[in-house]
């Protein structure tokens, strides 16, 4: 995979900057559905991705947010699976916890992944079995486990007090991307992080394949592999958390599980 983590580095980088110029130069939100904000940075970084990944792998499958599905990559053994921006929400209001998100997924499973922060310039980068970096500095998921979880929390899910019935059993960062979350959880900024409803595919694949990079652990809430690059590219839910997070964040999460 060297030369895949090569590539998709060259891609990222190159996309954040493209991201950077658009922020700059003012930006203009449209929204594709309800309140669900699009930008030009999402459409500029989803362009230099392609045309970077695609244009050194071009029979790898393609599924990204931000362009048309093709069902043919159902049948393609290697898809990259894109996040041009993950948390367009924050970019929008100024919050710097946005993130582009890439996995290349192989047979289903994440192999390689890369989550890319442009506003503070944080690249973390993995391969699945042989570690993760951030700015080429080695990092694990292994944060000190202490006698409360420290668990990063979807800040539309904390303003929405779905958080509420954890209080007390965790210690609650909000924290905006899911992507960039999941990151953190890699790098062991954090104990876990979780969503107990549907995801994209686009939206977590990058920080899952980070995650087992990192060492931790990355599942539905009950425990089953997530699988990639499926019809549709949805997961049911989602909890990664470090090794040593994972027996008492089972333990939590169980009431809410039913």
């Amino acid at each position: 995979m060297l030369e895949e983590l090569a590539v998709l580095e060259r891609a990222l980088r190159q996309a954040g900057q493209a991201v950077r110029q658009v922020v700059q130069t003012g930006l203009k939100t449209t929204y594709k559905t309800g309140d669900d904000p699009l930008t030009q940075a999402d459409l500029a970084a989803n362009q230099v991705l392609q045309a970077t990944l695609l244009g050194a792998f071009p029979t790898d499958g393609w599924l990204s947010e931000e362009t048309r599905d093709d069902p043919g990559r159902l049948t393609q053994g290697r898809v990259w699976v894109v996040d041009p921006i993950d948390g367009t929400r924050e970019l929008v209001q100024g919050i710097p916890e946005y993130a582009l998100s890439v996995a290349l997924v192989v047979a289903g499973a994440p192999r390689l992944g890369g989550v890319y922060n442009p506003a503070q310039d944080e690249l973390f980068l993995g391969v699945v079995g042989e570690g993760v970096t951030c700015n080429g500095q080695a990092v694990r998921a292994d944060h000190a486990l202490g006698e409360i979880p420290l668990v990063l929390a979807s800040r539309s899910e904390v303003q929405r007090g779905e958080w509420e019935r954890f209080g007390g059993q965790v210690q609650i960062q909000v924290v905006g991307s899911i992507a960039y979350k999941l990151a953190l959880v890699a790098a062991g900024r954090a104990d876990a992080t979780f969503s107990l409803g549907p995801k994209h595919e686009w939206d977590v694949a990058g920080g899952v394949a980070l995650v087992l990079a990192g060492g931790g652990v990355a599942t539905t809430a009950g425990g089953q592999v997530l699988q990639f690059n499926q019809m549709p590219p949805l997961v049911p839910n989602l909890v990664a958390t470090t090794v040593q997070a994972a027996g008492v964040m089972g333990q939590i999460l169980a009431p809410a599980l039913g």
